[in-house]
């Protein structure tokens, strides 16, 4: 297939341009430097609207993955307006440029968050569960509404709600890294909050799956197996070999991000199931937590 990918110089996206070339797949890149133009290489800014018109003329798939990081900076109301604008405005900029096309797209894997689902305690969360409540459940579904509208032209769209993606280099890893060689590890209050986490591997070999499949509509691309807060801390601690026995009050996350935004990213519990993955015959290969840490440190540049 000639598959167009944007957001291809993010974690997932890297990985994914990687296993799409090697799977035969021929990859056109929509990326924000003008000077990048090449045969493989279209430009777009969705800050500005502006988009190639032939950016996406005979592409067979699209894999829509750009969007500003939602966690590295505080959530003032510019940066929602910036969050905002890197998903829902860059999605609708797309789609259109999509159904204008010679020879539309015949699917979009537009990617999407467990973000969707809110904070929703014990409750298993598979893709018919409806959305909760918080910016970013609201956020994720503006964004899913824009992707669904690439349906008009006929297009098949899956959306990849992506759960906590666990690799090497993935920022939260590296950040948590050093506070636990340290034996500073600990719970994030209590610890009962689930956490929704999938291998890198397993993400971009799901994302493929989606492009190649009839999927459409929700698809959850999380690990079977969510853990809470204080099962992943253990977990850490134990590959590690550091002691995990300290809890993070709630105050201090949100004193230094802001309350908002950690309630939302690390006190929010968010149990989702990939119960359409499961259904189709996705086959993970990384579902234990514990190997998927140990791999990943493994690899890390900084360990």
């Amino acid at each position: 297939m000639r598959v167009a990918v944007t957001g291809s110089s993010g974690l997932i996206g890297k990985a994914l341009v990687e296993l799409l070339n090697g799977s035969g797949h021929e990859v056109v890149r929509i990326v924000r430097d003008q000077q990048a133009r090449d045969e493989n290489t279209r430009y777009w800014n969705p800050a500005t609207g502006d988009i190639d018109d032939d950016a996406l003329n005979n592409i067979d798939g699209v894999i829509h993955l750009a969007g500003a990081n939602i966690g590295n900076r505080r959530w003032s109301q510019n940066r929602k307006r910036e969050l905002r604008q890197s998903r829902v405005a860059a999605t609708e900029l797309l789609v259109e440029a999509m159904n204008a096309a010679i020879n539309p797209p015949t699917v979009l894997v537009a990617g999407s968050g467990i973000g969707f689902y809110g904070d929703r305690d014990d409750e298993e969360l598979n893709e018919s569960t409806g959305a909760g409540n918080g910016f970013l459940a609201n956020l994720t579904v503006d964004w899913e509404t824009a992707a669904n509208k690439a349906q008009d032209a006929g297009t098949r769209v899956a959306l990849a709600r992506t759960g906590l993606v666990v690799a090497a280099n993935a920022p939260f890893l590296t950040k948590m890294l050093m506070p636990f060689k340290l034996g500073l590890g600990g719970t994030l209050g209590n610890g009962q909050q689930w956490w929704s986490w999938i291998d890198l591997d397993d993400e971009v070999r799901a994302l493929v799956f989606l492009l190649t499949s009839e999927l459409s509509g929700p698809v959850n691309l999380c690990s079977p197996n969510p853990i809470t807060n204080r099962g992943f801390t253990r977990t850490l601690g134990t590959v590690l070999k550091r002691p995990t026995f300290l809890s993070i009050p709630r105050f201090g996350p949100r004193l230094l991000l802001g309350a908002e935004l950690a309630d939302e990213l690390l006190f929010s519990s968010t149990r989702a199931i990939p119960e359409a993955l499961n259904n189709a015959g996705f086959e993970f290969h990384h579902d234990d937590l514990q190997t998927t840490l140990q791999q990943a440190i493994a690899k890390n540049p900084k360990d």
